[in-house]
């Protein structure tokens, strides 16, 4: 998994606008960036892949939710295993 800032993550997905990504974000569909400096965030690649394949095969906002849903869930599963092995 790598941590991709913003500019890659719109080549990625073809947004144009940053806004978009954060409109989205405020919507529920976007999972929200990982902080990776004290300015700077990003968001891990699985996850932006994970949103984009959902994407392509037709989900629903209320089904992209769920999935920005158990993505942050996930990412809270991964705190847990690298504090406490």
């Amino acid at each position: 998994m790598e941590i991709w800032r913003i500019q890659v993550v719109k080549a990625a997905t073809g947004y144009r606008s940053t806004a978009t990504i954060y409109n989205y974000i405020n919507a529920g569909i976007w999972t929200k960036p990982v902080r990776i400096g004290q300015r700077s965030v990003g968001w891990p690649s699985d996850e932006v892949i994970a949103i984009s394949r959902a994407r392509v095969a037709g989900a629903t906002d209320e089904q992209l939710k769920e999935l920005v849903t158990r993505l942050h869930a996930k990412r809270k599963g991964l705190l847990e295993e690298v504090l406490h092995g």
